[in-house]
């Protein structure tokens, strides 16, 4: 049986580390590459950078700071935010990065998504869907940081995306963020039995007990949390310890 992963979210913001609730309330949380280290060293399996702003602002990724975190880490580093072309993602590649994130700009030309796996391999590319639920049911597609809607079923892009050429997806419950009440199991489980790529689930983690639902229940085949491991609620040793007592297959230090 395959591994779960375990992977630490470093938003980055102005250079430093931030987290907030529901995409917005951002709280500062501290150096990236002090942080990345720090997980690498208690055992992640991955580190995800996302450049929260980069997108809305309207510029280009901080190159610089991939590639300070990509000399201290020996794991795979994953980064996304504000990546719109071959070029962008060649560059965080170069820089460091063993993935690339692209949420707004794959909404925006589908087209890339296909591009970008045949040039640096379907593996690189992880499409992230930012998702929050409709009054009547179902889950929306939001862009920009969270800020946009998009009109698109998460479902409907999710089965897309997979068959254009994504690696893997990045499913980030909007409603679920940083409230620490757990992951939306339900939104997990749907696109994963939707797809046949692997799913990181994102958006809600509190505890362990939350990562062990999302991975047993949701099926998702890898947890991302942020806040619990940023303000030291709990250690990602810690994490591992328990989800391998609840019979979660992972991979210890």
């Amino acid at each position: 049986m395959l591994t779960k992963r375990i992977i630490p979210c470093l938003d980055i913001k102005d250079g430093r580390v931030f987290k907030g609730t529901s995409f917005g309330s951002l709280r500062d949380a501290g150096d990236p590459v002090e942080l990345a280290r720090r997980y690498y060293e208690e055992g992640a399996d991955e580190i995800v950078f996302l450049d929260i702003t980069a997108t809305i602002e309207e510029r280009e990724i901080i190159a610089d700071i991939v590639e300070r975190v990509s000399k201290v880490i020996f794991i795979p580093l994953s980064v996304g935010g504000g990546l719109k072309s071959l070029e962008d993602i060649r560059m965080v590649l170069l820089a460091g990065a063993d993935k690339v994130s692209l949420n707004t700009a794959a909404v925006d030309d589908p087209g890339l998504v296909t591009e970008a796996a045949e040039a640096f391999g379907r593996q690189c590319i992880i499409v992230a869907i930012d998702a929050k639920r409709r009054p009547g049911g179902g889950w929306e597609v939001y862009t920009s940081s969270g800020q946009k809607a998009t009109g698109i079923d998460a479902l409907d892009w999710a089965k897309k995306v997979s068959t254009l050429g994504a690696g893997e997806l990045m499913l980030t419950s909007i409603d679920a963020d940083g409230h620490r009440s757990g992951y939306d199991i339900e939104l997990t489980r749907a696109v994963s039995q939707a797809v046949t790529i692997p799913v990181i689930a994102s958006g809600g983690a509190g505890g362990p007990q939350d990562l062990y639902q999302v991975l047993a229940d949701g099926k998702a085949d890898a947890a991302l949390a942020a806040s619990i491991f940023h303000y030291g609620l709990y250690s990602i040793g810690e994490v591992k310890a328990y989800l391998a007592a609840q019979g979660i297959p992972v991979r210890l230090s």
